[in-house]
């Protein structure tokens, strides 16, 4: 069969998603305009062919089309097709995956799990080319400073923040002004 695509819709935006045979091969979420979208996609898999989801995709887009309205939906039975992934970068992505929803970690505390003595940079890496963004969740990966308001490489438009916050969490490092201002409760003007 070899690789397909589809490009969906979404409350964000326009997404896409490649698979193979063996699961999802890459997502990509919403670019700035949907054009974009897809050329990243062909970009990143320019041998996938558009064609129509089979069953575990479509439950697959489904599932990213929920997460992304804010909805509580476990992605952990979406089958990825690692075939391409360094066995360093799947141990990453295995780990992540774990991360519960609306809880955070740190690069170190990634390095720390993996028992890998300098991995700190390696984890970096892996989280900079994770082709499987919201399935492999690496926006709940933080900087040991901010990086809340940083896309990363191939991700789309949507910042940790915003993936962070339809979680229902406010990191509390790398806040802004709005923030706060948002988590202040202030009187109401009497009319």
């Amino acid at each position: 069969m070899g690789r397909g695509y589809t490009v969906f819709e979404t409350t964000l935006g326009r997404c896409g998603i490649a698979w193979s045979e063996a699961g999802v091969v890459g997502v990509q979420l919403p670019e700035a305009r949907e054009i974009e979208t897809l050329r990243r996609l062909f970009k990143l898999f320019p041998e996938a062919r558009e064609l129509r989801p089979p069953p575990s995709i479509a439950a697959a887009i489904d599932a990213i089309v929920a997460t992304l309205r804010g909805q509580d939906v476990d992605l952990a039975d979406i089958h990825l097709d690692m075939t391409d992934i360094s066995p360093f970068n799947q141990r990453v992505y295995d780990y992540l995956r774990r991360i519960p929803r609306g809880e955070t970690r740190i690069h170190d505390q990634i390095a720390a799990h993996l028992h890998v003595a300098g991995a700190l940079h390696s984890v970096a890496n892996a989280l900079a080319k994770n082709p499987y963004p919201l399935i492999v969740p690496c926006h709940r990966v933080l900087d040991a400073g901010s990086g809340l308001d940083k896309v990363s490489a191939y991700n789309g438009v949507i910042s940790k923040r915003r993936l962070l916050s339809l979680e229902g969490t406010v990191p509390r490092t790398g806040l802004t002004l709005f923030d706060v201002l948002l988590t202040v409760d202030r009187p109401r003007a009497a009319h």
